[in-house]
């Protein structure tokens, strides 16, 4: 079976150059320039905690040639951004990722890396106009992501988004929680903002 890259990712990917604006936030491609902020959030203890994943141990020349990589040969289910201020300072990265066409589903992860940048509206921002972008250029039906079950501030700015609980993950000893949001909801939405 030969893999091929996701027909949603064409739809998703933002022309060199360009970004996709919110409110307070633009959502821009990885550039080999936000290597060094990765480094720093992903090897950060309390960052890593909020991921409920590990902080990263590999040294930074092994980390810049993975990266380096990445950036020139995404994944075929995967399609990374950062987010910057509208100043341009990358504060942050979000994901879409599992994409799934046949299923019509993906998931998001999003991370403020920039503590100066928490609990100023940037990460709500962020998941509207990312949800936003995939539901206008993609077939997408269904938008998902975890979340930790002691993170009530990651929960807030996703109810928030319109996203609702539809299920829990133990894993590892940690309790995730899952929430969603599919077309018609964003869609009712768009109509009552309106």
């Amino acid at each position: 079976m030969k893999l091929h890259k996701s027909e949603t990712i064409t739809g998703l990917k933002i022309p060199r150059g360009e970004s996709i604006t919110g409110s307070m936030v633009r959502l821009r491609g990885k550039k080999l320039t936000d290597v060094r902020n990765d480094y720093r959030w992903q090897s950060d203890p309390e960052l890593a905690k909020l991921d409920g994943a590990p902080p990263l141990t590999a040294s930074f020349p092994a980390y810049i040639l993975d990266y380096t990589d990445s950036i020139h040969r995404p994944g075929l289910n995967r399609y990374p951004m950062a987010i910057e201020t509208f100043e341009g300072k990358h504060i942050g990265n979000c994901t879409c990722y599992d994409i799934d066409d046949d299923r019509g589903e993906l998931q998001l992860g999003i991370m403020i890396g920039n503590g100066d940048y928490l609990n100023k509206g940037y990460g709500n921002d962020t998941v509207k106009t990312l949800v936003d972008h995939v539901f206008h250029n993609t077939e997408m039906n269904r938008i998902y992501l975890k979340t930790l079950d002691w993170n009530y501030r990651a929960q807030k700015c996703f109810q928030n988004c319109g996203f609702t609980m539809c299920g829990k993950l133990s894993r590892n000893g940690k309790t995730f929680l899952f929430m969603d949001i599919n077309r018609e909801q964003w869609q009712s939405r768009q109509v009552n903002n309106e």
